[in-house]
């Protein structure tokens, strides 16, 4: 069989065959797993990405999208942010020239990590951290812009977690989004 057949098998949907998993490099193992969630299939690579990690365990590009997968998918959050934390610190060993183009990713896969376990205000700091080292990147960008800017708290000598500050901005919030149906 020939490098490029059987890459999407006719009326399957899927990108890659299970047979053929074992001989992809990592940079076919991404390529898939970037196919899978453009289309919308996060288990499927999220599978992928499983399989891609037992092949190549220290490449910190799979770590990173799989720990993203992992908290998103298989909702196991704590393991998907360490993953995710895990395949930061690997590239940082590497510290190869160049490798400062996959911050951005790795930054932005931790963030939805942290997104997914509830952990708003960690997200935004691994958003923050992966716009440091590109300051256009719009997935990033367009991350931030769906968490919302973070406003003040209304009591600012109170803490943003003090339970009175929380109360009232809950009830400000809600009184906001109900009052443009009290004018209809």
């Amino acid at each position: 069989m020939s490098k490029g057949e059987n890459k999407k098998p006719e009326g399957s949907g899927e990108l890659v065959p299970i047979e053929q998993v074992r001989h992809l490099s990592p940079a076919e193992y991404l390529r898939a797993a970037k196919g899978h969630l453009r289309n919308g299939k996060q288990k499927a690579a999220f599978s992928l990405l499983q399989q891609a990690t037992v092949h190549y365990p220290e490449d910190a590009y799979i770590l990173s999208y799989y720990g993203s997968l992992q908290a998103i998918v298989d909702k196991r959050y704590r393991s998907g942010v360490e993953t995710c934390k895990r395949a930061l610190s690997l590239l940082k060993k590497e510290a190869l020239s160049g490798e400062d183009v996959l911050y951005p990713v790795l930054f932005l896969n931790l963030g939805k990590a942290l997104v997914a376990a509830g952990k708003k205000k960690d997200a935004i700091d691994s958003f923050q951290k992966g716009l440091k080292y590109d300051s256009r990147n719009s997935e990033i960008r367009k991350e931030l812009r769906e968490l919302g800017p973070r406003k003040k708290p209304l009591l600012s000598f109170l803490g943003r977690s003090n339970p009175i500050n929380k109360y009232i901005g809950m009830v400000l919030h809600f009184s906001k989004k109900e009052s443009p149906s009290k004018k209809r």
